[in-house]
């Protein structure tokens, strides 16, 4: 294999980085300090427009999170873009992705914040566009436009706290504008991080590379909607109603991905229906006013997300780009290591015991428990929870365990050290992440009083969804409904027909009729044609009295003419 500057290059830069980014973290988070820079950059009576950038354990720690992932990434990426005719065009977006989230999470200022956040939203449009092809230019744009609305809101959220006299996060506080601002960035979070009812756009983002997919899902696009909230959150949450608000919404989008997984067969639209589901349980946490455990799964849902889709981009890989988990099987004794990976991501996800999910996911639940929430709000993120376990099980059992399906498709078998490497490294913080983040920087000492029957409820739903997960498999529990309902449930809740063509089919059936028999019809006739033979019947009678006139007659048959079309055009 040829190597390539580039990606070298990138992949050093990265890993540098990570260390530095690490170091810088751990001091903060031991001296419990935060830094601001801040340069003016013009004024404008009272209203001043800055150019600010935080140094805090929350951001420093979170970069560390990303560059640590896109090191991986890029490594991984060393193998899986091998052939690849267009590897620096591919790193160059890795690389301005990974700038955007950065910006992102050091800028704490809602107007330069759109350079991390527009950032984003561009670079993963070329991201999911760069196989060039009807498909991936639709899921494209449906990324892109999902993704504006949130631009748009923040657009508005600046105009909205102009009355402040600033925009940094730090320092707002309430006023008559409290609620529509909060409005605009709850929204602006919910287009990103694919809350219901922007849902559609996360699936189609599985158009772009394995290795995209696995630094969007983990770390960077997907997270800037819960990390802007937990910067805003103690200004949200002085907004009664919408938090509770943001608890349905965040609970729903949980429930339909969990159902939505179980009935998938596309591997990586299965991680991406998951990551959709985590997304809920921290917009949830955020909803119980615990923004830090919310954090705390966002770093612990990075890591085995990101091992998970590497896992799934190996395999794809070594069956033809095959992505049907229908057509697979017998993977463990192809890549035994590569599985070993995704059953310890998997089981991360899950939630079991002691691996690195379980200290956040487990928090979570018990805080549900312990809250002041609704039965049937608990009852549906606990019924969610079971699903993520079932799905989990369903996507092991089809693609490791399972016998070949169909006939033998393993191009390349080889564990590569540029995936092995990656991978271990993953797997490694998807084990003890979870403990050594919990001991050493996220440290939750507000006790949680519950029985002995609800800290046992967390557990017994992880394996009634592995036994669910078991049944679904044998395919002994058939769903006894209507093809509409199946369709309901496997659709998405119908979300992607809402965000594309539904919401205009009906509208556009509507004006079919009135667009044949005026636009196509009289009115096109009464207007254009006529108005075009007539410019043409004009244009020859000038030419022939041009032609047998002399050159004193010229000017007078052209201001004759000129009468003549003018009352034509205006009769």
């Amino acid at each position: 294999m040829k190597p390539n500057k580039s990606l070298n290059m990138s992949l050093l830069m990265l890993i540098s980085l990570t260390l530095t980014m690490a170091m810088i973290s751990m001091y903060l988070a031991y001296l419990n300090k935060s830094f601001m820079l801040d340069w003016q950059l013009m004024s404008i009576s009272t209203t001043v427009l800055s150019f600010q950038l935080i140094l805090d354990p929350v951001g420093t720690s979170f970069s560390t999170i990303v560059l640590l992932i896109s090191s991986s990434v890029v490594w991984f990426s060393i193998y899986y873009m091998e052939t690849d005719p267009m590897k620096n065009r591919f790193i160059m977006m890795i690389m301005l992705f990974v700038t955007s989230m950065n910006l992102l999470v050091f800028i704490p200022n809602l107007i330069t914040l759109l350079l991390g956040w527009d950032g984003l939203g561009v670079v993963s449009f070329a991201l999911v566009i760069y196989y060039q092809n009807h498909k991936s230019l639709a899921a494209g744009m449906i990324t892109a436009l999902s993704n504006r609305v949130g631009d748009m809101m923040i657009l508005v959220a600046i105009s909205l706290t102009s009355t402040q006299g600033h925009w940094n996060i730090m320092s707002m506080w309430q006023s008559y504008v409290t609620f529509p601002v909060a409005l605009c960035l709850i929204i602006a979070a919910m287009t990103k991080s694919a809350q219901i009812p922007f849902s559609a756009w996360l699936p189609a983002a599985m158009a772009a590379p394995t290795p995209v997919s696995a630094l969007v899902h983990s770390s960077t696009l997907v997270t800037a909607g819960v990390f802007i909230l937990i910067r805003f959150f103690y200004f949200l949450n002085k907004t009664s109603m919408l938090i509770p608000s943001l608890l349905f919404i965040a609970t729903m989008t949980t429930l339909m991905a969990g159902i939505s997984a179980n009935m998938e067969t596309d591997l990586k639209k299965i991680i991406a229906l998951s990551t959709l589901s985590q997304l809920g349980v921290m917009m949830s946490s955020l909803a119980l006013s615990l923004p830090y455990l919310a954090l705390f799964h966002l770093y612990t849902h990075a890591m085995f997300k990101a091992l998970l889709f590497l896992c799934a981009g190996k395999i794809i890989h070594c069956n033809t780009d095959s992505q049907d988990i229908r057509k697979m099987g017998k993977i463990w004794s192809q890549l035994p290591i590569t599985s070993t990976h995704l059953n310890i991501a998997n089981l991360s996800l899950c939630g079991t015991p002691f691996m690195s999910g379980f200290y956040s996911k487990d928090l979570i639940l018990e805080s549900f428990l312990f809250s002041t929430t609704n039965s049937f709000m608990i009852f549906l993120m606990f019924f969610a929870t079971g699903l993520t376990s079932a799905y989990s099980f369903r996507l092991s059992a089809m693609t490791l365990w399972d016998h070949m399906k169909g006939k033998p498709a393993h191009q390349n078998t080889m564990e590569e050290k540029n995936t092995l490497i990656p991978m271990t490294t993953l797997s490694f913080f998807a084990v003890l992440g979870g403990f050594i983040m919990q001991k050493t920087m996220l440290t939750f000492n507000t006790p949680i009083f519950i029985s002995l029957n609800q800290k046992l409820l967390t557990p017994t739903v992880v394996i009634a969804g592995i036994y669910l997960g078991t049944q679904l498999f044998n395919q002994k529990m058939p769903i006894n409904t209507n093809q509409s309902t199946k369709f309901f449930l496997t659709l998405m809740w119908f979300l992607p027909d809402i965000s594309t063509q539904g919401t205009l089919t009906t509208f556009m059936k509507n004006f079919k009729k009135p667009t044949k028999i005026m636009d196509q019809g009289w009115l096109e006739s009464l207007t254009t044609k006529t108005l075009n033979s007539s410019l043409k019947n004009l244009m020859l009678l000038n030419y022939k009295l041009y032609s047998i006139s002399t050159p004193n007659h010229q000017s007078i048959i052209l201001i004759t003419t000129m009468t003549l079309l003018i009352m034509t055009y205006l009769v």
